[in-house]
């Protein structure tokens, strides 16, 4: 029996012991009594009458601990040039300050803060001193539209509002202040107060007796000591793309997060503190809040908070600049990171002009690895490179490979196998479990491991309709694949209209909605398509509406930007096609499946249920198939 198997042993034999051994490594205020209250919530609560808060495991603690002169965060930005290294103890204290100037101003335990920041280390210390003292924080990510922005101001109605006046790309500025203003306009609930993070790259207008200098209210705040929170109760709500185009919002409890991160980054990881972590993500994603922020600090180390992209800051030897300048021991980041950097740099001669001796392990999430990109990786980096399948959903690992049990002989295109705690089934359509080597939805057997999402914010039946309801008895995470005769997991698609554009789960039905506001379009539908560097990339088939006498060209720009312009550029969307008629059902179903296939060239056999095979030929002839 290897390691992996023991551990999956202990778990199902006896989770409640499993879970709270794995509790036990963790500070409470009051310890809880046993893992799962199978009577609360929709599957049970994890460590319901526990008492903890996760700020203090994330940084006190390792400062009581005698760690304090440690490094915390590195924060190193290519895109600007600057360097900075922040200890427990100097976390600590900036995290205690911005806790004390948000309660001097209303924010308790309870309270909803939206942070819409870019990669600075001002983002993690926003995001912890809203643990610190139990609000609950929801970071937007920076490259969303005002619209965007808005409904997630209006889902959540916070009590405080935390900027930046700007982000950073490569050879541009993003103001930032421009799009909250207009946030705030278009939503139903006005937040008190703002505090705004002046860079020096573009300052931003301040709206007088409503925003407040973000640096000058940290360095003023009385310290606040950290507030104790029930495990059940919320750390943070993080919107992702719902079916609907309506942003749903996932809750994360502070209990089962810290008890489930914190064993993450020894079992899959193998991290230990002290050790420095980079996830080359943004604060933005649940990758960024997993393990930018929560993890690598409940774990001790040392998490490189990187404000620049994979090329282009300067160029595709950046992320290996970083590692071997600060002595990363593992990466963690998107495939299309390493496809655009294997793209500039096909031969890693970039790669092979840094130190690299202390990168042990590559883990790639956010969509699947190709196989061609992941053995490119292994071979150039002489490391094991680990694709690992997850959720914003489940905010950790489903599937993995687990150094801290030794790793699995590499299956590139696989997850790996299901995390201890991850019942994991392929189901039929008919909720039987097919044969292994068989595709179908995969679902995980109820109740989900501490870290889950227990809920969305105030939107319980959404919840149950989502992701309870099709399958009862299980989690269905609208990804379709199979679980292999070893246990290996093969992730293969979508079941749902969400597409996974660099990492970043978007919903297609959002985009339509969008597409469908343009006064001359009178249906349409958008899909994913394969995309040598982005993994998806969406593609807009638009019928225009009778008598609508526009050049095709022209309504197309006009689509490009809207979608730029209402759900920003994080979507790409870059390409919209004027059509006669879409394929459909005779029920009037659109046949978006059959478009992918044919866009990606593939083989597809004619639906029963089309209203008008010839109709396929057509679709063909316009996308050049």
């Amino acid at each position: 029996m290897t390691a992996y198997d023991a551990a999956v042993a202990q778990w199902r034999n006896d989770p409640e012991g499993y879970w709270l051994k794995a509790a036990a490594g963790l500070a409470w205020s009051r310890p809880p009594s046993r893992a799962l209250d199978a009577s609360q919530g929709l599957f049970g609560r994890w460590f319901a009458d526990g008492v903890l808060n996760t700020c203090h495991n994330a940084l006190d603690r390792h400062v009581e601990a005698g760690r304090g002169a440690q490094t915390a965060i590195l924060y190193d930005s290519p895109i600007t040039g600057a360097q900075l290294k922040i200890s427990y103890a100097e976390m600590r204290d900036r995290t205690a300050r911005l806790a004390g100037a948000l309660a001097a101003r209303g924010v308790t335990k309870g309270d909803r803060v939206i942070i819409y920041m870019p990669m600075v280390p001002e983002a993690a210390i926003a995001m912890l001193a809203c643990a610190r003292l139990g609000a609950i924080h929801s970071v937007v990510f920076g490259g969303f539209a005002a619209a965007e922005l808005a409904a997630r101001i209006t889902d959540a109605t916070p009590k405080a509002v935390i900027t930046a006046s700007c982000g950073l790309e490569p050879g541009r500025v993003i103001a930032y202040k421009p799009l909250l203003d207009a946030a705030i306009g278009m939503s139903a609930h006005k937040p008190d107060f703002c505090l705004v993070l002046q860079r020096p790259q573009a300052e931003a207008a301040m709206t007088a007796g409503r925003d407040f200098d973000y640096a000058a209210e940290e360095a003023a705040g009385a310290p606040h000591a950290c507030v104790d929170v029930a495990a059940t109760d919320p750390l943070y709500i993080l919107y992702t793309s719902g079916t609907t185009g309506k942003p749903k919002g996932i809750v994360r409890d502070n209990g089962g997060h810290a008890v489930a991160l914190h064993h993450s980054m020894s079992m899959i990881y193998g991290m230990t503190a002290g050790d420095v972590y980079w996830a080359a993500s943004d604060v933005g994603w649940v990758v960024g809040h997993s393990y930018i922020v929560y993890a690598p600090l409940l774990a001790g180390c040392t998490s490189i908070l990187f404000e620049g992209k994979p090329v282009g800051t300067p160029d595709a030897g950046t992320f290996w600049r970083v590692c071997a300048e600060h002595g990363v021991k593992l990466l963690f980041t998107a495939p299309t990171a390493i496809r655009a950097i294997r793209k500039e740099d096909p031969e890693a001669a970039l790669m092979r002009k840094h130190d690299l001796s202390k990168l042990e392990a590559l883990y790639l999430a956010g969509e699947r690895c190709d196989p061609p990109t992941a053995l490119w990786a292994a071979e150039q980096l002489g490391i094991p490179v680990v694709d690992h399948w997850w959720q914003t959903e489940t905010g950790w690992p489903i599937t993995a490979g687990f150094r801290g049990f030794g790793l699995f002989e590499p299956r590139p295109g696989s997850g790996g196998k299901p995390t201890p705690g991850f019942d994991v089934r392929a189901l039929d359509s008919e909720g039987n479990e097919v044969p292994r080597g068989e595709n179908g939805a995969l679902v995980v057997k109820l109740p989900l491991p501490p870290g889950c999402a227990p809920t969305l914010w105030n939107a319980e039946q959404r919840y149950r309709e989502a992701y309870l309801s099709t399958f009862p008895g299980f989690y269905d995470s609208s990804d379709a694949g199979m679980v292999d005769a070893e246990g290996f997991v093969w992730v293969m698609g979508r079941t749902d209209d969400i597409i996974n554009v660099a990492g970043h789960r978007l919903s297609t039905g959002a985009m339509e909605e969008v597409l469908a506001a343009h006064p001359d379009v009178a249906e349409c539908a958008v899909v994913g398509i394969a995309d040598a560097l982005k993994g998806q990339a969406p593609l807009g088939l638009v019928v225009l509406k009778a008598g609508a006498a526009r050049d095709a060209d022209e309504v197309a720009k006009e689509l490009v930007k809207l979608v730029r312009d209402r759900i920003g550029p994080v979507a790409a969307f870059k390409e919209a096609r004027v059509v006669q008629r879409l394929p459909k059902t005779r029920s009037g179903k659109i046949l978006r499946a059959t478009i992918r296939k044919i866009a990606d060239g593939e083989t597809y056999a004619v639906p029963p249920t089309i209203d008008d095979p010839l109709i396929l030929d057509e679709i063909a002839g316009v996308l050049g198939r």
